[in-house]
C-alpha cells in the first residue's frame, strides 16, 4: 500500500545536507514495514538491525560509540557488508537501546555518507529521556493513513486525483460526490490503521476490522505500561476510553476522570501524547501567527490517533455511520471531526504538527470554532457541521471581531453547488485543506 511518506524517503537520500533520520509515530501504524520496502527498492543493500529481537546486539554499543568500529561489528553480526553510499542502514526498535540513539550524532559527524534511518515503537519515551544532539539528526513523522492513501489502497486513483480543495473550490458532480461519499463512509469505520485497511480490502468484513481494532487497542495498553513503569495502569485505561468520547468537546482534566487527582489525569494523557496516541488541540488567539504564540493551556480538545480505532473504542455501531443521511451528525459530530483533525495532522497540522481551534469564553456569550489553520502565512478558520450560512452562528462572530481574516472553510457532507457566500467558502467534508 502506498504511503506519501516514501516521497519524503526519496528526497531525504538524495540530499546532500541529509543526516540520520528518526521516523517517529504511534505502533502499528506502518513505520516499520514502510521503510524496509523503501530500503530494498531505493538501495543496492539493506542491513535491519531490530534491537527489540536481537539483544545480543546491544553489546555493539555498549562502550565505545566510535561509528567505524560499530560499522565493522555489525557487518559480522549481519554477515552484510554496510557499504556508505550504497547501503541502508535500518535501526528498528532503537528506544530499546538507548546507547543506538546516542550514536547517531557520531554516525552524523563521521561518516555522514552512511544512510541510516531509526525507528521504534514509544521512541518518544527514550528521545525525552536522552540529552539529545539538536541538529545531528532529522525527524520525519507517520501517521494513520490519509483518506487519500486508503483511496489508493482500494485502486480508486481517480477518486483521488478528483479530490476538492478548499483554496480551489470548484462544482462537484453528484456522481463524484456520491462515490466519494461512499469511500468515506467506509474510511470513517475502517480507519487508516494499514493492517486494518489490509484486512477490509482482502475481505470486505467489518467484523474482522473489529477484530483488528480490538487487538491494536489492547497492545497499546500492554506496550505503555511496559515501557513506564511507574504508569497508573487503570488512569491510563480509562483515558484511552475517555478520550475518543469526548472528541469535538472543550475539555477540563476533571471531566476526562472526575475520580482521580488532576496531576495523575495530566501525567496519563502526556504519556498517551507521548505515544502519538491523542493530540491536544489547543485553544488560540487568531490576531496574528504564529498560532501558537498565543495558546491557552486552561482549556483544550483532544482528538484520538485514528478515527476508526475511536469508533470502536466509543463502541458505535458501524450502521449509524453506513446509514447517516448526514456524516457530521454521526456521535454528535464528532467523528466527523475526527476525520477533519487526522486529515489535518497527516499533512502537517494547523502549524508545525500541532493543532489549533478559536475559543471565545465570555459571560453570556461563548463561540468555539472546530479547527483554524495557518496556510502561506494566512489564517484560515474551519468549521466542520452541516448548516446554512445563518446558523454557523461562531464563525461569523469569528470572522466579524477579526475583519483582517480573509475567508472560512464550512466543510459538510453536502455537495454545496454555490460554495461562496460573502467570506466563507461552503465545501465537502473530504476536501483538501492541505
Amino acid at each position: 500500500m502506498k504511503r506519501f511518506i516514501e516521497e519524503k524517503l526519496k528526497a531525504w537520500k538524495d540530499s546532500k545536507a541529509r543526516k540520520p533520520l528518526i521516523v517517529r509515530g504511534a505502533r502499528q501504524v506502518g513505520k516499520t514495514f514502510t521503510i524496509k520496502e523503501f530500503g530494498k527498492s531505493s538501495f543496492p543493500s539493506l542491513v535491519i538491525v531490530d534491537f527489540e529481537r536481537s539483544r545480543a546486539v546491544h553489546s555493539i554499543f555498549k562502550d565505545d560509540l566510535d561509528p567505524y568500529k560499530m560499522v565493522r561489528e555489525l557487518e559480522v553480526f549481519s554477515g552484510q557488508k554496510i557499504i556508505p553510499g550504497e547501503t541502508l542502514l535500518f535501526f528498528d526498535e532503537i528506544q530499546a537501546c538507548k546507547r543506538a540513539l546516542m550514536m547517531l550524532r557520531y554516525i552524523y559527524e563521521e561518516i555522514p555518507d552512511l544512510h541510516v534511518i531509526a525507528a521504534g515503537s514509544l521512541l518518544e519515551f527514550a528521545i525525552n529521556s536522552l540529552s539529545f544532539p539538536v541538529g545531528r539528526v532529522t525527524f520525519e513523522w507517520m501517521r494513520p493513513m490519509s483518506f487519500r492513501e486508503f483511496l489508493l489502497a482500494g485502486g480508486k486513483e481517480i477518486l483521488v486525483s478528483n479530490l476538492p480543495s478548499v483554496f480551489r473550490p470548484e462544482p462537484i458532480s453528484e456522481i463524484l460526490h456520491h462515490k466519494i461519499l461512499e469511500e468515506l463512509r467506509s474510511y470513517l469505520i475502517v480507519g487508516g490503521m494499514p493492517e486494518a485497511v489490509k484486512r477490509y480490502l482482502e475481505s470486505g468484513s467489518l467484523k474482522i476490522v473489529k477484530e483488528v481494532h480490538d487487538d491494536i487497542v489492547n497492545s497499546y495498553i500492554d506496550s505503555l505500561v511496559k515501557y513506564n513503569k511507574r504508569t497508573n495502569i487503570e488512569s491510563l485505561e480509562h483515558l484511552m476510553r475517555s478520550v475518543p468520547s469526548n472528541v469535538g468537546s472543550q475539555i477540563k482534566y476533571t471531566n476526562l476522570d472526575p475520580d482521580r487527582r488532576i496531576e495523575v489525569t495530566k501525567t496519563s494523557l502526556n504519556i498517551l501524547e507521548n505515544a502519538f496516541l491523542a493530540n491536544r488541540i489547543r485553544a488560540t488567539d487568531v490576531a496574528g501567527l504564529p498560532l501558537g504564540a498565543n495558546e491557552s493551556a486552561k482549556v483544550f480538545k483532544a482528538i484520538f490517533l485514528d478515527v476508526g480505532l475511536m469508533q470502536n473504542i466509543c463502541g458505535l455501531d458501524p450502521m449509524e455511520t453506513i446509514n447517516a443521511a448526514d456524516l457530521t451528525s454521526v456521535y454528535r459530530g464528532a467523528v466527523a471531526e475526527q476525520f477533519v483533525g487526522q486529515e489535518l495532522l497527516a499533512s502537517g497540522g494547523s502549524e508545525n504538527y500541532r493543532l489549533y481551534y478559536w475559543s471565545r469564553m465570555k459571560k453570556g456569550s461563548t463561540a468555539e470554532v472546530d479547527f483554524v489553520i495557518s496556510r502561506s502565512a494566512k489564517i484560515y478558520p474551519v468549521e466542520v457541521k452541516s448548516g446554512s450560512y445563518g446558523r454557523i452562528r461562531s464563525m461569523h462572530q469569528l470572522l466579524n471581531e477579526y475583519p483582517q481574516i480573509e475567508k472560512g472553510f464550512v466543510l459538510s457532507s453536502d455537495i454545496h453547488k454555490s460554495q461562496s457566500l460573502k467570506k466563507l467558502i461552503f465545501m465537502p467534508l473530504y476536501s483538501d485543506l492541505r
